[in-house]
């Protein structure tokens, strides 16, 4: 019997086996028709906003969605079954000038799963490299600390950072002017965003999460998933604990929610929802082994209906066949095994090539 994977990989590549003709060729074309009908009512594929990637670096349009094409990363991010497209996706090759300290270089990605309204995962899109590469400069002259412990610093001051930019009144009047902010100007402090970003260095991986969104590592020779964040909901022990001690409560809504509102407990921005709602990220420090295959980071859309073991089948099946943009592929089989398991959010895919020798 097949897998999963190999059913979603075989049936983005596989051609028709005989023509069709006559009435049935007729359905068919209506059908199509239709359905492009339907994406197009959804809502276009958005261009892949990924300023800095290298010259390697294509994006794709298709037809629900966009596809950032790369020698050694891809991402996909569509709209699906939402009507707005509220997640945002950032990859900056080598953001970092001063590289690591034996000399390597340093790449960034991240996904931004926005919710209310689409600006703050855009301003995360936008700042969050630039912020994470300023407070990496800070830290580097403190050799007092270990690396683990500067990077916890460089990340939580970065968040800290975005979430001032983001919830101060010059930033929520930014977004007002914002072509693409639908919210009214006095509700923008009701906006706010996932942030799961990971900084891949030639012996490391560093992972920072702020919400639900997640990164899972995919190692070979039949290792399993590993996890590299832990989904912030408000009914985790520790959170609901950290929730209630500042006075705030969680109401089982649909799902466990903050004040009965918002699904996630860590955020950047909803500044509403302050203090219950924190900005502060949990940070990893991986060190990389020659076993590791890739890196997947993903909005909810994806982990809601994809198991960490079902998203690394898929991306290893696409790694097995040896294309050289095996990345998108992934991504993309990704995005579209979240709608066709009836996912009914934005659904945001990296996946980043952690062999040795494409480093």
């Amino acid at each position: 019997m097949m897998s999963m994977a190999q059913v979603c990989c075989d049936s983005a590549v596989a051609a028709t086996a005989a023509p069709v003709v006559g009435a049935e060729a007729e359905a068919r074309a209506r059908a199509r028709a239709e359905r492009r009908s339907r994406a197009g009512e959804s809502g276009a594929w958005k261009r892949a906003a990924a300023a800095g990637t290298a010259d390697a670096t294509r994006k794709r349009s298709l037809g629900a969605g966009e596809l950032l094409v790369a020698r050694k990363h891809g991402a996909a991010s569509v709209a699906g079954r939402r009507r707005e497209m509220e997640d945002a996706v950032s990859v900056r090759d080598a953001f970092c000038a001063e590289g690591t300290a034996d000399g390597g270089r340093r790449d960034f990605y991240g996904v931004f799963d926005g919710h209310g309204c689409s600006h703050v995962a855009e301003a995360c899109r936008d700042r969050m490299h630039e912020l994470v590469a300023e407070e990496l400069a800070a830290t580097a002259a403190d050799s007092s600390v270990s690396a683990a412990a500067a990077w916890t610093v460089a990340m939580e001051r970065s968040f800290a950072r975005m979430d001032a930019e983001v919830t101060s009144a010059g930033g929520r009047a930014a977004a007002a002017r914002s072509s693409t902010c639908r919210c009214d100007a006095h509700r923008c402090d009701h906006v706010g965003s996932t942030a799961v970003v990971a900084v891949v260095e030639e012996h490391r991986v560093v992972v920072a999460n702020c919400g639900d969104s997640r990164a899972v590592l995919c190692r070979g020779d039949g290792a399993p998933p590993l996890p590299l964040s832990s989904d912030h909901k408000p009914d985790r022990p520790d959170e609901l604990e950290r929730i209630e001690s500042a006075g705030g409560r969680v109401i089982f809504w649909e799902g466990a929610r903050v004040l009965g509102v918002l699904a996630m407990s860590r955020a950047v921005g909803d500044g509403y929802l302050k203090p219950y709602v924190s900005s502060v990220p949990e940070v990893t420090v991986t060190d990389r082994s020659d076993g590791d295959e890739c890196l997947i980071l993903g909005s909810d859309g994806l982990w809601d209906v994809v198991s960490n073991e079902a998203a690394c089948e898929v991306a290893r099946a696409c790694l097995r066949r040896g294309r050289a943009k095996w990345c998108a592929e992934a991504a993309a089989l990704l995005t579209k095994l979240a709608l066709a398991r009836r996912s009914s959010d934005n659904v945001s895919v990296v996946v980043i090539d952690l062999r040795r020798r494409n480093h």
